[in-house]
């Protein structure tokens, strides 16, 4: 009762507009359960893996917030589209945040460490009035590169349609071809079920990966490699590696250490649609030791547009 009581959390005032919103989502992602048809399961996998493997993964994080890879602008909307229905916000707002968290991870001016709490850093610091991402001003100078885009712009001002359009069409299509029994299933597990599980496995990287796993590296920072989340999360759980190695566009470094949106990436680079991929500086030293500094110095490489 004592860390709930200093989670910062509870310091802070709701943002009402988030917070009535994901607990319609939950509210949805519940319902989902009383309506289980086997496409709605279907479409659930699906939406999963395309909202947070090509979406969150390979396109916000890998592409967007790192550069770990370059590709052609119509695979990055497109990328960006798809990370677009998870609602987990725009590109602008979830690159700038990540961004900034690489550069203070654990320390002071953290957008979301566990020090503050581990609900905080799971998700009460997306539905308080006055955390990081709901200052998009302070946010500004760290996405120079996209700020240069008009689409980027654009999408992170009406992040919201593609994931209200594809309700739309879920549930219409769904109904009028099966049923709309099967339409409302498709609708609760394809839309909201999806939604909740693909932003609680982000957010277990945010809050879990701080907190409970084990450090290949040094990085200064509490990361943690955690077979578990990077199960949920399509690679995205080997966090100290990335931290060690941030604008690798590989997370899974041992052979063991499964890392689907890598493989994602090198799918693409199979069809000519990805190129200039990066990999950690010293693979062959991989096991060993990284310096604490190499990953505020990269992201701030990154955070200058370069």
């Amino acid at each position: 009762m004592s860390s709930i009581a200093r989670d910062r959390t509870f310091t802070q005032p709701l943002n009402w507009t988030i917070a009535f919103f994901l607990g319609l989502c939950h509210v949805g992602a519940i319902a989902a359960f009383f309506f289980f048809t086997w496409k709605g399961l279907a479409l659930f996998l699906f939406m999963w893996w395309l909202s947070g493997s090509l979406g969150i993964g390979m396109g916000y994080h890998r592409l967007l917030t790192h550069r770990g890879y370059k590709c052609p602008k119509w695979v990055e909307y497109f990328l960006t589209v798809c990370a677009t229905l998870c609602l987990q916000g725009g590109p602008i707002g979830w690159v700038a945040t990540h961004r900034l968290h690489h550069q203070t991870s654990d320390q002071e001016g953290d957008p979301h460490s566990p020090h503050d709490g581990g609900f905080w850093a799971h998700m009460g610091w997306i539905i308080t009035g006055t955390a990081n991402h709901n200052r998009t001003t302070e946010l500004l100078p760290y996405v120079p590169d996209l700020r240069k885009d008009k689409f980027h712009l654009w999408i992170s001002e009406w992040h919201w349609v593609p994931l209200v359009v594809s309700a739309a069409a879920v549930l219409l299509a769904g109904g009028l071809t099966f049923g709309w029994g099967v339409g409302w299933s498709c609708l609760l597990w394809g839309i909201f079920l999806h939604v909740i599980v693909g932003s609680h496995a982000t957010y277990f990287v945010n809050s879990a990966t701080h907190m409970w796993g084990s450090q290949r590296f040094q990085t200064g920072d509490d990361s943690t490699n955690n077979f578990w989340i990077a199960t949920i999360t399509w690679g995205e759980g080997w966090h100290n590696n990335h931290h060690a190695h941030p604008q690798s566009a590989r997370h899974g470094l041992a052979w063991y250490e499964i890392d689907l949106n890598w493989y994602g990436i090198c799918a693409l680079r199979m069809l000519g649609l990805a190129w200039d991929v990066k990999l950690p500086r010293h693979q062959s030293d991989a096991s060993q030791q990284a310096v604490p500094a190499e990953a505020p110095a990269v992201l701030t490489h990154a955070a200058s547009g370069d």
